[in-house]
């Protein structure tokens, strides 16, 4: 197996890809950005690739979103979630007050931004492709006296070039990520009673009630969502595509039927995977919304039919 993951080494990224099982012992190929990593495995040049998809302060990282609902179709066919705890390093002797630029992620600024406000409020914003990308930029002939980055603390520990000027910056102490691995269309994973089902569906037409006859799909048959994010299409001002995560997997009968309802309203919808949900939490399901009460009903709307 070839992996690839939003990079440098020493990213979140990579350490969901480190609790895949066999990801240590394979190849691991760091990608500068999201686009690149699902386009090595569109390509075929990589098997599959981590990338991060929501957070639990920022809510979804828009260009994976984005990435994974348009361009040659991709499989999600696992979630991981990783605990988030962030320092700000700068290259030795740097004190905290001489800090004037902090180079890290959007995100993970995001998160820390009350702290860097507070603590170091004579400091600008640098965006980098990654926190770890932010931090190796450090290391760099380019980079400034005052500059300093916001990191996972394993890039510190991996570089003894940089030193660490505070520690457990976050501004929420419980922040997790949540990161899918993606692969190309293939089999699904197996059924596990604790599932998520990704899908993105294009707003069909704009009229009072649309989002509502999107969402009936999914509540009429005992649908729970998780997630729903709206995100331009880009096509024109005002266009829309919905990313919903839902409990279930499509192998379920009231999973696969909200599916069809949803192609029968937008064919353009495009799935993105069933997989197994990384907190292993299962859905409450009422009795008439189980396989068994699908089965049951087709078995007599046959007998109606005189079938």
């Amino acid at each position: 197996m070839i992996y690839t993951f939003l990079g440098p080494e020493g990213t979140f990224t990579e350490a969901a890809l480190l609790k895949v099982p066999g990801a240590g012992d394979a190849t691991r190929v760091p990608s500068t950005n999201v686009n690149e990593a699902l386009d090595r495995v569109r390509l075929g040049t990589a098997d599959a690739a981590m990338v991060p998809i929501e957070n639990s302060v920022e809510g979804g990282v828009t260009a994976t979103l984005d990435a994974i609902s348009t361009g040659p179709e991709l499989r999600i066919v696992r979630e991981e979630l990783v605990p988030i705890t962030f320092v700000l390093v700068a290259r030795p002797g740097t004190r905290l007050e001489d800090v004037r630029r902090i180079h890290t992620h959007g995100h993970a600024w995001a998160q820390c931004r009350a702290w860097a406000t507070s603590k170091v409020p004579q400091a600008e914003y640098v965006p980098a492709p990654s926190t770890a990308a932010g931090a190796l930029a450090l290391l760099d002939a380019s980079a400034q006296p005052g500059d300093a980055a916001i990191c996972a603390p394993i890039v510190a520990e991996e570089r003894p070039e940089l030193e660490v000027l505070a520690e457990d910056i976050g501004d929420n102490s419980g922040a997790v990520t949540r990161f899918i691995l993606v692969s190309r269309p293939a089999g699904l994973p197996p059924r596990t009673g604790a599932d998520k089902t990704t899908v993105a569906v294009p707003l069909p037409e704009d009229h009072p009630g649309a989002l509502m006859e999107i969402l009936w799909q999914f509540a009429s048959r005992g649908v729970n969502l998780s997630r729903i994010e709206s995100r331009p299409t880009g096509e024109y001002l005002g266009h829309y595509f919905f990313s919903i995560d839902a409990e279930g997997h499509a192998e379920e009968a009231r999973v696969a039927d909200a599916l069809a309802g949803l192609h029968r309203l937008s064919p353009q919808t495009r799935f993105l995977g069933s997989y197994r949900r990384a907190d292993g939490v299962e859905p409450d399901v009422l009795p008439y919304n189980t396989d068994r009460a699908f089965d049951a009903s087709r078995v007599w709307l046959q007998g109606v039919l005189g079938g």
